[in-house]
């Protein structure tokens, strides 16, 4: 098999199972392991996949907003609603939260509402304002600003100052990427960076809402880095490259 044929079997596997390893690819195209890393070096030079320990996953897209906030909503409904409950399971009565506005939090924010828990709800997030019941125990905060379709909430100079004006005990943050390589944490949206970071600055613990695909995304503006976090809550355990990528940051994974 030529080297060319070898490299694109590399790139199918990567698109088929989002990851390779050295040992298996060795044994497969009948050629050294040492080889295998040169083939790797090259195609991570032109950037057609990211190498980790012991082999290699699938290079990251870039995704750029372009969907509506209730389009979100509708994808995926099934992992975002049960990150949503492993979320909730973390908020006790009388917390101060804050929700920032993401697809994932529309559907926490549908179980606290629906359970009526007894907490302070600070958000940015217009859409749970069609929520609320008249015999509501919950306590709601709504930030002001700049609203945003494509966020699905209000963002911006005039929603920071807002937020910068309370304190919370948990945040719960939505992000469009998370870079393993550094660690960065990206959305699709500037205002809406700036305004997830004014949010990190008000809480005592912070977790990040991600779905496994996260881990294979990129936003285009970086807002913080995982060490930023106490945990990330996500549908289920990723796959073993990432775990490995992961173990390198001191993060607790729900």
């Amino acid at each position: 098999m030529f080297i060319v044929e070898r490299h694109k079997h590399i790139l199918d596997l990567l698109e088929r199972d989002g990851k390779v390893l050295v040992k298996d690819l060795s044994i497969l195209f009948g050629v050294s392991e040492s080889m295998i890393r040169k083939d790797l070096q090259v195609l991570e030079k032109n950037n057609l996949l990211q190498r980790t320990y012991g082999g290699a996953i699938n290079i990251k897209r870039t995704i750029v907003n372009g969907e509506s906030f209730f389009k979100r909503v509708e994808k995926n409904t099934d992992l975002k609603e049960l990150i949503a409950q492993k979320a909730y399971e973390l908020i006790k009565e009388g917390d101060t939260i804050f929700l920032d506005a993401s697809s994932i939090s529309y559907f926490l924010a549908k179980l606290i509402t629906q359970n009526n828990k007894s907490i302070t709800l600070i958000t940015n997030m217009v859409e749970i304002s069609s929520m609320i019941k008249l015999d509501s125990k919950i306590h709601v905060i709504f930030i002001g600003g700049d609203y945003d379709p494509l966020v699905g909430g209000n963002i911006g100079s005039h929603s920071n100052e807002q937020i910068k004006l309370y304190r919370c005990n948990k945040a719960f943050i939505g992000c469009s990427g998370i870079d393993l390589r550094d660690g960065s944490i990206s959305t699709g949206e500037s205002e809406d960076a700036g305004t997830k970071k004014a949010i990190m600055k008000i809480s005592k613990e912070l977790f990040l809402l991600a779905p496994n695909e996260r881990f294979n995304l990129d936003g285009i503006y970086t807002f913080s880095n995982i060490s930023d976090f106490h945990s990330i809550i996500t549908e289920s355990e990723p796959n073993d490259a990432i775990m490995t990528l992961l173990k390198q940051y001191d993060i607790n994974l729900i």
